[in-house]
């Protein structure tokens, strides 16, 4: 089962992904995460990946898509669990096409719904907790960076909830609730 985790930062969808991995033998795909390993693999991807993000570019979608191609024909899983990408629709387009090509499919895209003020609150106060425990918080973990993401994550995102709608694939579950509650939603949304 292949599926897109939405939500704007903040929302849990790298939480939920970790309980996906241990308990259903899925894989996260974070581009983030992926971008990181290239540009320390010393592969030709990754020295690709390395000048783009040693320029202070924006690494473009094909560059992401063939590292998303990478995992899909490298690793052997029970799904692949898509994290922070797509996030525009011609991302969507190209994913759709890449997963046809390899004979796979999406299964299901969900959204972790959130309320922006609580969602910005339980950032703001994961920082102070992180500092009184004597660490050092998120550098993007401050109210201003916040709305400047979830703003730029509505901007961009949020046209993929009516594509993917329209596709069959959408739903979306309350992420306001606590862990556990977001992670049985999650599985129910996931065995329906």
């Amino acid at each position: 089962m292949n599926i897109i985790l939405l939500g704007p930062p903040g929302a849990g969808k790298g939480t939920q992904s970790g309980f996906l991995v241990e308990e259903r033998g899925m894989v996260q795909l974070s581009t983030g995460d992926m971008l990181r390993e290239a540009k320390a693999s010393g592969t030709e991807m990754g020295k690709k990946v390395a000048e783009v993000m040693d320029r202070g570019e924006l690494v473009t979608d094909e560059i992401v898509i063939g590292l998303i191609r990478e995992k899909l024909e490298t690793v052997k899983t029970n799904g692949f669990i898509f994290d922070g990408f797509p996030r525009t629709m011609r991302q969507a387009d190209a994913l759709g096409e890449l997963l046809e090509e390899m004979g796979q499919k999406l299964d299901k895209v969900i959204e972790l719904r959130v309320d922006d003020e609580a969602l910005v609150a339980r950032i703001v106060g994961r920082a102070a907790e992180a500092v009184a425990a004597g660490n050092a918080p998120r550098a993007d973990d401050t109210e201003d960076a916040l709305r400047t993401r979830l703003m730029a994550y509505y901007k961009t995102t949020s046209p993929l909830i009516g594509y993917y709608y329209a596709k069959g694939l959408y739903s979306r579950i309350d992420g306001m609730g606590s862990m556990e509650e977001v992670k049985a939603a999650l599985a129910d949304q996931l065995d329906s």
